[in-house]
């Protein structure tokens, strides 16, 4: 059985992060997955800002989208209540991809966690491997859209975060390699589902995954 980790054990692990990150980050904006946004080049939505003198929406390299700084207001925002501790009444798994104009977006660790208070939402990330964890005290549906609410990358049929479709760009929905119609916001977590959000041209081969190879006890 997986260990139950608490509040308390996280604030170390952020703390280790944060020394890692100090030591040296990701220049991609990648890959790097822990902490809040940092720095005045950084959109309401997390995403790099373009250049003065570029208008274009960012390129694939500079989307990073990392934890917001405060989890309390991003839960409320989502519908979501801070807890004291995790629950254990539904306590599920399931595994999110984002890919952004054919490149994978990290999904940061310590979405949901707010280390300041010491509280933690039934919707929340660990660690930077996309593994969503749903542990509530009490049995209720929840969403992709609180989820990305949540991390401040709000996604509806039309949009994902600050980026919109149209021009060639599209957004798809997968769920364990079959596409998704409808509204990806209402799309319910479900146990060791594989949920993959694409965004880009339809010339941007991604390899959606059908799967996720879940470590044991999750």
């Amino acid at each position: 059985m997986q260990q139950k980790r608490r509040i308390a054990i996280a604030t170390a692990v952020l703390a280790g992060a944060l020394t890692l990150a100090a030591c040296g980050s990701d220049s991609s904006g990648g890959s790097s997955g822990s902490g809040g946004p940092s720095g005045s080049d950084k959109n309401s939505t997390g995403a790099s800002a373009p250049s003065s003198t570029d208008n274009k929406p960012p390129s694939a390299g500079a989307v990073s989208w990392p934890a917001p700084a405060d989890a309390t207001a991003q839960a409320k925002a989502a519908g979501l209540p801070m807890l004291g501790q995790e629950g254990q009444v539904l306590h599920i798994h399931s595994h999110l991809d984002v890919f952004v104009d054919g490149k994978a977006v990290t999904v940061p660790a310590e979405i949901g966690i707010d280390l300041a208070r010491q509280q933690i939402s039934p919707l929340h990330t660990h660690d930077t491997s996309g593994v969503v964890h749903i542990e509530s005290p009490v049995k209720q549906d929840f969403t992709l859209g609180q989820f990305m609410t949540e991390w401040n990358v709000p996604i509806t049929k039309d949009s994902l975060g600050g980026l919109k479709t149209g021009g060639g760009k599209e957004l798809h929905l997968y769920v364990n390699g079959k596409e998704q119609t409808g509204d990806p916001a209402a799309l319910k977590l479900v146990a060791h589902d594989e949920i993959a959000v694409v965004y880009g041209t339809a010339s941007e081969k991604v390899q959606v995954p059908t799967s996720y190879n879940w470590p044991q006890g999750l």
